[in-house]
């Protein structure tokens, strides 16, 4: 059983990035979330150039909502151009102290003890995996967090990684407009390693440009949408949710009817040929 619910709510938009939710409107849409079954949310330190993560930590002190009834996902890594970071260009730094303090500043803008789970943001080609390793081991043993992963990592950055500390978990960037992982060994490795794999901007680019391909995946979907029942955005997520490896989606609306949208989606089930009628649709030819 996962440890995370079935779609998690990304918070990147939350604030300074997006919609600049206010301190009861994101109050109103965690309890949302937690009414639908949404109960994992996901961070990063840079979201709102280094503020939505205390913004959401003081909303989520306001509500009342206990701790263990939620679980909290974060990054860290990516050193951003900000007003409030002296940094000369946009980099990465894994170096032990400085996870360790990432992690710290998280937690304490997130006003907690512990994060669920802490992820790589992006990888550097300086990481040095044994470095890694000793800040993971620390924090794990200090108790600020409970499982480690890493974020958009191939397969032979997650085998250097992994030879010296277990990863749980790989969010990639995985749609049905951005299937690479499926075809060049990422969630296979996944799966053969038992790594638990989240997507992120599951819906791709569906929604967001016009051209031949989504006009092809908008026919498809309309054809199936009846059969379903369903939404074209549910049949999106259900397309995911399909494949062996359990992809977990992070979606990042803050509107509540998306949100249900997207948690009644884990219970339709996409028979076999309507998959590949999908996948068909968004290639533009039939599968080899």
């Amino acid at each position: 059983m996962s440890k995370y619910s079935k779609i998690i709510s990304g918070t990147m938009a939350w604030g300074q990035w997006g919609k600049q939710l206010s301190n009861s409107e994101m109050v109103d849409l965690m309890n949302h979330c937690l009414s639908t079954g949404i109960t994992t949310f996901d961070h990063a330190d840079i979201y709102g150039a280094y503020t939505t993560e205390a913004e959401f930590g003081n909303a989520f002190k306001t509500s009342g909502i206990k701790r263990d009834s939620v679980q909290f996902i974060s990054k860290c890594g990516i050193q951003h151009l900000a007003d409030n970071r002296n940094n000369k260009v946009k980099h990465y730094n894994y170096s032990k102290d400085y996870i360790i303090w990432s992690v710290e500043t998280s937690l304490k803008n997130l006003q907690t003890e512990y994060l669920d789970l802490l992820l790589l943001h992006r990888p550097s080609p300086l990481m040095h995996p044994g470095e890694i390793a000793e800040a993971i081991t620390l924090l794990k043993k200090d108790g600020k967090i409970k499982d480690f992963g890493v974020s958009n990592f191939t397969s032979s950055q997650m085998d250097m990684i992994g030879l010296r500390i277990d990863i749980d978990v790989n969010q990639i960037e995985f749609s049905l407009t951005q299937h690479q992982a499926m075809h060049d060994g990422t969630l296979d490795y996944m799966v053969t390693n038992g790594i638990q794999s989240m997507a992120w901007s599951p819906l791709g680019s569906v929604f967001k440009v016009d051209n031949e391909q989504t006009r092809r995946i908008h026919k498809q979907l309309g054809q199936l949408a009846k059969k379903y029942n369903a939404t074209e955005d549910q049949l999106l997520l259900a397309w995911l949710l399909k494949h062996p490896s359990g992809i977990t989606p992070v979606v990042g609306t803050t509107n509540k009817a998306r949100l249900t949208q997207a948690i009644n989606a884990t219970v339709i089930d996409l028979d076999l040929e309507d998959w590949f009628l999908i996948l068909v649709a968004a290639q533009g030819h039939k599968v080899p």
